[in-house]
């Protein structure tokens, strides 16, 4: 029988699957992304469906904005899930024709989709929303993720854009059966692990400006 693989293990796959320096502000997110997949691929209950797919596809691209060489970043996504047993180009076609399904779609219609348990939804999403709003399938955060990227992702800075997704989710999380003070605390590190991403590269960016300037008034 197999044993089953501890998160050193997925660690030890990654760093063999993807052996180049992670830039220090994008090392948590790569670990923590590294560590949920681990747990979930544990989780007897968990289904890799297309809510999912979107949830990570969308936190992985928010969190690696600005990751140079920009050319690693496929190989870094693939090493995560395959590190993991997840299959990468799965994930990817499940997210890419999710978020084709939906586009043009209103909020309010989509809104619509959640409450009502999946009902209307387009393809697989109704039956995907409606296993989800059972309780048939794990909750974790890449769900709130995926669910708030169905309704117009959280990353928008309209302020209002951003409470009405918010609170669609608490309410949804409510008739879905999650627990509410998880899905909350989920939606609030989320944007602030990105406002703090987002902060860390423009700082990035002052610095080599500054610099690009110094060098430039000494050669004058």
């Amino acid at each position: 029988m197999r044993e089953r693989q501890t998160i050193a293990d997925s660690k030890k796959a990654f760093h063999n699957a993807f052996p180049y320096v992670i830039p220090p502000i994008y090392r948590k997110v790569t670990d923590e992304l590294l560590v949920e997949l681990h747990l979930l691929g544990h989780q007897k209950s968990f289904k890799r469906d297309t809510i999912f797919a979107i949830g990570l596809t969308t936190a992985f691209e928010s969190f690696t904005r600005g990751y140079r060489p920009e050319e690693h970043l496929e190989r870094l996504f693939d090493a995560i899930c395959l590190s993991n047993g997840f299959d990468p180009i799965s994930i990817r076609e499940k997210a890419i024709q999710g978020l084709k399904a939906i586009k043009g779609i209103s909020s309010k219609e989509k809104e619509q989709w959640l409450k009502n348990k999946g009902a209307g939804a387009p393809g697989k999403l109704e039956k995907e929303i409606e296993i989800l709003a059972k309780g048939n399938n794990h909750y974790s955060r890449l769900t709130t993720i995926g669910l708030s990227t169905l309704l117009g992702e959280l990353t928008e800075f309209d302020e209002k854009v951003q409470n009405s997704i918010q609170e669609t989710l608490k309410e949804v999380s409510i008739e879905f059966g999650f627990s509410k003070e998880r899905v909350e605390r989920d939606i609030t590190q989320y944007s602030s692990n990105l406002e703090k991403i987002n902060q860390a590269l423009e700082l990035m960016k002052e610095a080599v400006e500054q610099d690009r300037k110094r060098k430039k008034s000494k050669n004058i």
